[in-house]
């Protein structure tokens, strides 16, 4: 029976039959054998990003592998494309990336040396903002925006979080309390805060070890944002680590090869982060795991947001 990722597969001249599934998450992704190697078959979820926007990921990418940095390569199809649309399903087709996944749910799984896997971690997430720094996006280059509005507006990047079906009552006017003084906090700041391009998600499952290198995948998020949300992107999912004050330190210090972070930034930063996978997870909900996954985020977030209500007003 032919599917859409064996149709695909014959749009680049790879066998059909060789392809298979290995992670269905926010797009289904197959490992597809070719002549050149193993490659890396996406089938994005229908309506979450425009074709526009998957190409500019894709530009991006590129830029990036050419710069050195150990990311997926993207290779177009027979007819030159780098993406392609089967119904109402964009694909797109990367280089296989060697190694391991780090861990799953913020679990740093044999690694022996924790900071000096953080150390590294953050001296690669200063590498790709260095290259995007230098790179000029091509004409008609679109992503999303990790910006104030796009973070703590009345229409966030990733849904109202406030709207949680898993909040309570109290724990929505605390959240609609913290978006308002967050929002004036992050206004203050942002004129000083170091904006482009980021990852955006570069959690442990989006990290691979090969050897001594780390490997980034999933760009499926990058976009315009706080250089300082990259970083607290990956120590949110620390934050319960009994080491954390060491790995955050030590991200700190392999990042510092770009400029120092400013600790209460970082902080704000880190509550924005965990405020958006409340936004996120409510059209997933449904989803097998998506109620688990929901009662988490509550979990995650709510201590952060009452210290800081706490800190601001006493």
């Amino acid at each position: 029976m032919s599917g859409p990722a064996q149709q695909a597969a014959a749009l680049w001249g790879l066998n059909p039959a060789q392809v298979t599934l290995v992670a269905r998450r926010e797009n289904e992704v197959w490992r597809a054998e070719g002549p050149g190697g193993p490659y890396a078959l996406r089938l994005h979820r229908p309506g979450y990003r425009t074709q526009a926007e998957l190409q500019s990921e894709l530009d991006w990418m590129a830029m990036l592998a050419a710069g050195g940095l150990t990311v997926p390569r993207p290779t177009p199809s027979r007819s030159g494309r780098l993406v392609e649309v089967i119904g109402d399903t964009a694909v797109d087709l990367l280089t296989w990336m060697p190694g391991r996944m780090v861990g799953a749910q913020g679990a740093l799984d044999g690694i022996a040396d924790r900071e000096g896997h953080m150390r590294r971690l953050g001296a690669l997430l200063a590498r790709l903002h260095d290259l995007s720094d230098a790179w000029t996006p091509p004409e008609g280059f679109t992503r999303p925006r990790w910006d104030r509005p796009g973070l703590l507006g009345q229409a966030p990047l990733w849904g109202p979080f406030w709207e949680n079906p898993d909040l309570t009552q109290t724990q929505r006017e605390t959240l609609l309390r913290v978006q308002a003084t967050a929002d004036r906090d992050l206004a203050a700041r942002e004129a000083g805060l170091d904006y482009g391009l980021i990852h955006a998600d570069a959690i442990t499952e989006n990290v691979m070890v090969d050897g001594d290198r780390l490997v980034l995948i999933d760009f499926d998020d990058g976009g315009w944002g706080f250089r300082d949300f990259d970083l607290a992107t990956v120590l949110m999912r620390q934050l319960s680590a009994p080491d954390y004050p060491a790995l955050r330190a030590a991200l700190l210090e392999g990042y510092a090869s770009r400029r120092p972070v400013d600790p209460q930034a970082l902080d704000l930063l880190l509550l924005c982060r965990a405020l958006t996978y409340l936004g996120w997870i409510i059209p997933r909900r449904g989803e097998p795991g998506g109620e688990e996954r929901s009662r988490r985020a509550v979990a995650t977030a709510m201590p952060l947001a009452e210290t800081y209500l706490e800190e601001k007003h006493g």
